[in-house]
């Protein structure tokens, strides 16, 4: 059974009726979901995912205490550097999930950096992933890095700056994953979307 990890922007408390349709076609499915622990996104998927009644779910958390698992369900712990705080000590279990999932869904606030260093993961590890933008309510698919090349460069220099100084080294290397397909666009079910959203979806809001 295919795994989706579920995630997005610490900004982003309340779900989209369209996010709640693409996790809705998870659950139909019979996907395990992984998710995190941080308020946000996290959180409000876990109440969704509860109010669904949904078990197929684990919650991972960095650390050896899980900040939220609002259905009670079982727990991952990920082990972290020890020198690790803030950024790099939550972005272990993300790495972990990263690695572990068919399938990426992130919920993105127009400026989060590590929601969209999520969907870099991903693809390193030869998945698929889509990118929900709230604000601007868009949906990008990513099947390849050179998908996610296109939406970096099209980023301001201040939040390209930000997203290098977070990723690891490893995290740069190039390589081009396998064709892979997904289950996360509601109206193809199994089938993702060959066509792409609108590339200006894909940039984040313009400082003003």
């Amino acid at each position: 059974m295919s795994t989706v990890f579920i995630g997005g922007s610490r900004n982003v408390s309340r779900l989209s009726p369209q996010v709640q349709e693409r996790i809705t076609n998870v659950v139909q499915v019979g996907a395990q979901v992984i998710v995190g622990d941080a308020n946000g996104a996290d959180k409000a998927v876990q109440k969704f995912l509860s109010a669904l009644e949904y078990r197929r779910v684990t919650v991972f958390c960095s650390g050896e205490e899980c900040r939220n698992n609002v259905g009670g369900w079982e727990t991952r712990h990920v082990d972290t550097p020890k020198k690790a705080k803030g950024f790099d000590f939550y972005a272990s279990k993300d790495r972990v999930m990263a690695r572990e999932a068919d399938y990426g869904l992130m919920i993105w606030d127009g400026k989060s950096a590590g929601t969209i260093l999520n969907i870099l993961r991903l693809l390193r590890a030869g998945r698929k992933a889509v990118l929900i933008n709230s604000p601007e309510k868009t949906a990008t698919n990513f099947k390849t890095l050179t998908d996610w090349a296109n939406f970096f460069s099209g980023c301001t220099p201040d939040f390209r700056d930000d997203i290098r100084k977070r990723a690891t080294a490893g995290e740069w290397l190039s390589f081009e994953p396998a064709q892979q397909t997904s289950f996360l666009d509601p109206d193809e079910g199994t089938n993702i979307r060959n066509a792409g959203s609108d590339p200006r979806a894909s940039r984040p809001a313009r400082q003003r």
